[in-house]
């Protein structure tokens, strides 16, 4: 399935919160846009080589504008200061999308934990809850109550939401949350890397969900050479231990959708058709992994000698 393409529009700009600017994106001709659920994202090109993935963070039932919010990274890679600096109310930018690594599964219960930036998958699935009429938590932590985004439109939840400044209140009091959590009761966190290792380590097999922004230590073995074969095009490449599967078939002229390089923005999921993938992402759950029926061909290699690819 071809995924929307378009260039919108910024028809609003403010800030959430220190550092963090929310952008209303709308079509320039009034189009509608594309159904989302919470917890999906979409790619915004900010110019050549420099494309980045936010999270919609607005009203999944608004199907006339996404919002997404940015947070300026002095020590990021460009993209935040981009839209920061450059991309003001009136600009046009093209996004690609939406797609959902995140989604929110069905459940009687949830405990929602968020850090900084993290809120913003989050948001969406607060109301999906509420109005699926479930139980729910969010524990919301960031540097200051200042740096913390649209705590104003949390305060509509009352006190099922904590908010947690770690200059008022310190770490993150996760034990409130994930100890003695009842059966049935999933697990939903976004945030700073060292926030989700603690949440994994309290959490239960099967409960959490996760959602990186940077990628995640992985243990691997040692790179090997191995061949891919490429379905649609007819190809079979070599794949040097020294370059990933990306790198490999764009070589080879084969053009694929690639954004962070990473293995966390999933923009890269490519059907295995045959072959035991190597996975080496931050994006598929442990099921998607067991299935191998996709990968990320970014970071991801071969269990063996050959994988053959829907590419």
């Amino acid at each position: 399935m071809s995924l929307y393409e378009a260039e919108l529009v910024v028809d609003r700009r403010e800030f959430a919160a220190d550092g963090v600017l929310a952008l209303t994106l709308r079509h320039p001709l009034g189009e509608r846009l594309p159904d989302w659920e919470p917890g999906a994202h979409i790619d915004v090109v900010l110019g050549p080589d420099l494309e980045r993935q936010y999270s919609l963070c607005g009203d999944p039932g608004d199907r006339d504008a996404w919002r997404i919010a940015v947070l300026r990274e002095p020590d990021g890679r460009g993209g935040s200061a981009h839209v920061h600096g450059q991309l003001g109310q009136g600009d046009k930018v093209r996004v690609r999308g939406p797609r959902n690594h995140f989604a929110l599964r069905t459940a009687p219960r949830y405990r929602f934990v968020a850090g900084g930036i993290g809120i913003t998958p989050i948001l969406p699935m607060l109301a999906a809850a509420e109005a699926a009429g479930a139980e729910w938590t969010l524990l919301y932590g960031g540097r200051s109550r200042e740096s913390m985004a649209f705590t104003e439109e949390l305060g509509r939840y009352g006190d099922r939401v904590t908010i947690a400044p770690q200059d008022e209140t310190g770490l993150l009091d996760l034990g409130s949350v994930l100890d003695d959590v009842p059966e049935g009761t999933l697990v939903y966190c976004c945030g700073p890397g060292p926030l989700l290792d603690a949440v994994e380590a309290r959490s239960p097999a099967g409960v959490l969900h996760v959602e990186r922004f940077q990628a995640k230590e992985q243990v691997t073995g040692e790179n090997t050479e191995f061949e891919v074969e490429l379905a649609q095009s007819g190809r079979t490449l070599t794949v040097p231990k020294d370059v990933s599967v990306l790198d490999a078939v764009r070589s080879a002229g084969v053009e694929v959708l690639f954004s962070c390089t990473e293995g966390t923005c999933g923009t890269c999921e490519t059907d295995v058709l045959e072959g035991t993938p190597d996975h080496r992402d931050s994006v598929l759950t442990d099921e998607e992994r067991e299935a191998g029926e996709t990968m990320l061909i970014c970071v991801s290699r071969c269990r063996g000698k050959r994988l053959v690819l829907d590419l």
